[in-house]
Parts: structure tokens; sequence; C-alpha cells
């Protein structure tokens, strides 16, 4: 089975309070799994980087059980640095950024990442805020 990933962080100032959003669904457009979390003070970029590393770790615990794996989020800076299209220059992304590959590496089925627009990206946003409203 393929399944399809959305991510999103977040953060109200940058940095600021910061959450998360991933839903991933079956072919089926069903919603298998959804996370949403409160990550403390950070980043924007941060937050994207912690919603990807999340999602990806659900995708390696659970590899065995799909065919492949589609990734979307709103952040063109974060697809196009796991792409290979932008380099890395923000420290504080550097050990993230390296903590994504490493995980990307342990997933044996193929895994592809895109950018989607912000209005397809809704249900992820929603639960960044939710985590993000928990705290404020």
């Amino acid at each position: 089975m393929k399944i399809s990933v959305y991510t999103d962080g977040g953060s109200r100032g940058n940095p600021g309070i910061s959450g998360f959003g991933v839903v991933i669904y079956d072919q089926q457009c069903r919603i298998i799994h959804k996370i949403s979390k409160f990550i403390g003070i950070k980043t924007n970029n941060e937050a994207e980087y912690s919603a990807l590393l999340e999602a990806l770790v659900w995708v390696r615990d659970h590899q065995t059980e799909f065919t492949s794996v589609t990734l979307y989020s709103d952040s063109q800076l974060l697809v196009r640095q796991i792409n290979g299209q932008y380099k890395i220059k923000a420290a504080n992304i550097k050990p993230l950024y390296q903590l994504t590959l490493s995980v990307i590496s342990d997933i044996h089925i193929p895994c592809t990442f895109h950018e989607v627009l912000r209005e397809k990206n809704q249900l992820a946003d929603d639960l960044a805020n939710q985590a993000m409203d928990k705290k404020t």
C-alpha cells in the first residue's frame, strides 16, 4: 500500500511558541494516523523539520506495512533542502537536517518529497495550530 504524508510546522514568533502537525493517508485518502505536538520555543524552520522528522520516524517504524511513501510540505525551503536543491545555511538547522537524512537512510521503501500548496495542507496546519493553542 502507498501512503501520503502531509507535514506542517509553525511558530508564533521566530523563534516563538512552536508546534507541528502530521497527517498520514492511505491510498483511498483515509486518515490512518495523525500527530499534533507542541515543541517549545523554536523557529518556524525548526518546527517544519521537527514535523518531517516525526513523520519519517513513524514511517520508518511502520515501513513493512507499505510499498512507498510520498511526503508533502508547504515549506519550499524544507523540501528543496531535503531534495538537495538548496544548501543548509542556518546553524540551528544543520543538526536537524543530518538527523533527517539519517532517518531517511533507515527507510527501505521508495520515499519522495514534494512541495504542496498551503491550501492542500490544511489539516496538518490545523494540527500544528492546535498544538500551539494548548500552550498559549
